[in-house]
């Protein structure tokens, strides 16, 4: 009993912020498999993501009663405090899934306040930390994808108070607090874009450092086209005059998220046939699966909303691809939790 406590506060102590990306992207294969057809794949991911979630924000809050030193290191360290968003963003996409696979709208709700609060405990602290700091390190050394966690984490609380607005009495103010959202990530987006991609132009780019978070490059704008495509499908009244820009907004983000995935498969090509960086399980992993998976979603949604049935070939086969990517993760997942001793 002493070795399993030893060894738990061990990974506890050194548990990576960005955990979290887990949950969404289990959470957001799920939601593919139920678009697809596949509800009994859907639930049983929808239980495997529950359990995750509890079992990870018990990790979290041991680590932060036995290691708060290192959760605000964490917290103040520009590499890594983005990746305390994925719990708002795991806790909306879970949200999500209970709405579209269970259709349990009560928890959904639930989900959604504790989204809407960590929202505004996470990121603007983290906005002041990141502004107040005295010492901060270099920008090649600070920005990378992780930072569009933010955009993905309000981008989640838009689309699950979307989904929520349709068939609620308080619908009108649902649904303009997500098109606030929505609107507010678009410019996140922008912002941090540039940022990033000055980063990648412009200085010296190592193999080693091209790693899974650029992948939410992609990812960001993905999950925005989802909430531009909900709120397309559930304006009502006088929301519906923003419809048309909605529409526009929502097709420049759907063609940008396409154009990024060339150039990100080409990245990954380089960085691990062309340098040989080994092949192995990172926690950071899941930052590949959720946009592949997102993505997926997206489409489908958008294609509905658009009445563009031609753009049904990309989830009907992303959809697999998702699927296995996830497989493929959580397999290197589990041969990892085996090595260390976890069995």
């Amino acid at each position: 009993m002493a070795h399993l406590r030893q060894f738990l506060l061990a990974h506890c102590r050194r548990l990576d912020p960005g955990c979290f990306a887990l949950v969404m992207a289990t959470g957001i294969v799920s939601i593919d498999a139920s678009q697809h057809g596949m509800p009994q794949l859907a639930l049983a991911l929808l239980i495997v993501n529950a359990a995750a979630y509890l079992w990870l924000l018990g990790l979290s809050a041991l680590r932060l009663w036995r290691f708060p030193v290192r959760v605000l290191a964490d917290f103040a360290n520009p590499r890594r405090a983005s990746g305390f968003l994925t719990l708002t963003a795991a806790t909306c996409v879970l949200g999500s899934q209970c709405l579209l696979v269970v259709h349990v709208r009560a928890l959904a709700g639930g989900l959604a306040l504790a989204g809407a609060l960590l929202w505004f405990a996470l990121l603007y602290p983290l906005c002041v930390v990141a502004i107040t700091r005295h010492h901060k390190p270099g920008f090649s050394r600070s920005i990378n994808g992780g930072w569009l966690v933010s955009v993905v984490a309000t981008q989640a609380l838009a689309v699950l108070a979307i989904l929520l607005a349709s068939g609620s009495n308080e619908g009108s103010g649902l649904l303009f607090a997500g098109l606030c959202l929505l609107l507010l990530g678009a410019g996140l987006y922008v912002l941090i874009i540039i940022l990033i991609v000055s980063r990648l132009f412009f200085f010296p780019l190592r193999a080693l450092e091209f790693r899974a978070p650029y992948w939410i490059d992609m990812g960001a704008l993905a999950i925005t086209t989802l909430a531009g495509s909900l709120y397309v499908e559930h304006a009502v009244g006088s929301l519906v005059g923003f419809v048309p820009f909605v529409r526009g907004l929502t097709l420049f983000t759907w063609a940008a998220a396409s154009a990024w995935i060339p150039l990100l498969i080409m990245l990954e090509l380089w960085r691990y046939l062309w340098r040989r960086v080994p092949l192995r399980y990172e926690p950071d992993a899941w930052d590949i699966v959720f946009p592949i998976g997102m993505y997926t979603v997206s489409t489908f949604v958008l294609a509905r909303a658009l009445e563009l049935p031609f753009l049904l070939i990309v989830p009907e086969a992303g959809g697999y691809v998702s699927l296995a990517v996830w497989a493929l993760v959580a397999i290197g997942l589990i041969a990892r939790l085996r090595r260390e001793g976890w069995s």
